[in-house]
């Protein structure tokens, strides 16, 4: 069971909160806190594995708090939550397990836990290291926003522009097909010179009427086109991966 403090300054948001790990087995909410000082107060008492911590508080902010919680012998681990992407780089640093962007929805909450459950934090930080960033930046607004790696299905390129796709939306990407091959290394899989596939995405492949063959992809069904050469190496890793 993990025991969980919630800590943010707008009663709405921990509500929500409360509200989805109420739907989650093996958590259990042990209090709630409305800023950094009240939350360390509330720590040495109910000693909790885990900290939803906002960001963005008056008075100690979640940076400052996630600070001061270094400085304890057997600290609880930290989800950052905030409606901010630019914090996401102060968060990692601060060895946080995840970086949720409001308004937090069920399923990466749940991912996030999941984290917790299987990794200890030595693991935590050599996952990191090895499997490179959870999340890509993407701008928006004028502002910065984090985009998770998890969600994406396919990266594909239209001239100049690369986009990510998700099950419902795109995203428009800085980065270019080749620096995203290079840093999410064995998490994409090439299908063409200008799409790359998530390996988690990948379920099957399937020719249209001209006999093209098309990537088959969770969520979405048909995604992009495979190219010619590379259908051969596409349908082993499918072997594989079956």
């Amino acid at each position: 069971m993990i025991r969980i403090l919630l800590v943010d300054d707008e009663a709405p948001a921990r509500d929500r909160l409360r509200r989805l790990l109420g739907e989650l087995e093996g958590v259990e909410v042990v209090g709630e806190a409305g800023d950094g000082r009240a939350a360390l107060a509330a720590i040495a008492e109910m000693e909790p594995d885990l900290l939803l911590l906002d960001i963005r508080m008056p008075g100690m902010d979640g940076m400052e708090t996630a600070k001061h919680l270094a400085t304890l012998p057997d600290p609880p681990r930290v989800i950052f939550t905030t409606a901010y992407g630019e914090h996401a780089l102060e968060a990692f640093e601060a060895e946080a397990i995840d970086y949720l962007v409001k308004p937090v929805r069920k399923e990466r909450l749940q991912q996030a836990l999941q984290r917790l459950e299987k990794r200890t934090p030595a693991q935590m930080m050599e996952a990191a290291r090895v499997e490179g960033p959870a999340h890509l930046t993407v701008k928006k607004h004028g502002r910065m926003e984090l985009l998770p790696i998890d969600e994406i299905l396919y990266f594909q390129a239209d001239n100049k522009y690369v986009s990510a796709y998700l099950a419902e939306r795109e995203e428009l990407l800085e980065e270019t097909l080749k620096q995203l091959e290079e840093m999410l290394g064995d998490r994409v899989i090439r299908i063409h010179r200008n799409a790359l596939v998530t390996r988690s995405a990948l379920v099957g492949m399937e020719k249209d009427r001209e006999g093209v063959q098309h990537a088959t992809l969770r969520e979405i069904g048909r995604g992009p086109e495979i190219s010619r050469r590379l259908v051969p190496e596409i349908r082993r890793l499918l072997k594989e991966i079956d």
